[in-house]
């Protein structure tokens, strides 16, 4: 059993991991690294899967990396716990299906950085973000720098980095790091709604979705289009693309297996 997160199913076919280790702020452990490393490995081998929620225990998401676990840590110790978290951030990308983050209270460093590697995300409205590496001479190494720019811009995302200066939940809803603000007491009522939402649609739809929206990113608009049209070519041949037209014409709830 895992010591420092939880995973539940909330819905069927959704998934949620739960950071547990409230007493630190769920602060990121070398410990927790290795227990999202394998969550988020066995989460993407799941066919069942069609969504997952990033949440937390407490009154905070994540602090960033456990500093009380780093304080006189060698050189040596320090790249092998980093080399975890490089892994652990893969693997969270890697998942196919969308993840999406409940975001409370503190989110900053790798906290902020998990936010940004989920594919969207949700705030109470007490939250707050920041990627204060640059004070400790570090800087960002789960991918903060560059999907901060792909969110906020690349001034935008500049100054924030530069300066380490944290910001507000509305903020990160002007910034594009969350996608809507809610009350603390509304929050994951309305992620798991959205989760449910994703849950009900066609499963190698969201699937497909997912990947050509990420992996066509680097090209170019012709090639992007073309990865798009592969995808669609092999989705109307499937047997949800038929369940999915007649239910249409019969008036009912579609019933998708992901076939």
């Amino acid at each position: 059993m895992p010591q420092t997160i939880k995973i539940t199913e909330v819905q069927p076919g959704v998934a949620a991991v739960i950071f547990a280790r409230p007493d630190a702020a769920n602060a990121l452990s070398t410990l927790m690294g290795e227990e999202l490393l394998l969550a988020w490995t066995e989460l993407a081998a799941r066919p069942d899967l069609r969504c997952v929620v990033l949440a937390a225990e407490g009154r905070h998401f994540c602090a960033g990396a456990d500093l009380k676990e780093r304080n006189g840590m060698t050189d040596e110790t320090w790249a092998a716990q980093h080399r975890i978290f490089e892994a652990m951030g893969r693997a969270q990308l890697a998942v196919p299906v969308p993840v999406i983050a409940a975001v409370n209270g503190a989110a900053m460093g790798g906290g902020c950085e998990m936010t940004l590697l989920c594919d969207f995300a949700y705030a109470a409205d007490t939250a707050r973000f920041g990627l204060p590496e640059v004070g400790l001479g570090i800087m960002p190494g789960l991918g903060g720098t560059q999907l901060l720019r792909r969110c906020a811009g690349e001034r935008r995302a500049l100054e924030l980095l530069t300066t380490g200066r944290p910001f507000s939940a509305a903020q990160a809803l002007e910034y594009g790091v969350v996608n809507g603000v809610t009350t603390p007491e509304s929050l994951m009522d309305t992620v798991l709604a959205v989760a449910g939402e994703i849950a009900s649609k066609a499963p190698l739809s969201v699937r497909a979705l997912k990947h050509v929206v990420h992996e066509a990113h680097s090209l170019d608009l012709a090639a992007a289009m073309e990865m798009e049209l592969s995808a669609y070519n092999r989705l109307f041949k499937t047997a949800d693309r038929r369940e999915g037209v007649a239910s249409f014409n019969e008036k009912r709830r579609p019933a998708f297996k992901g076939e």
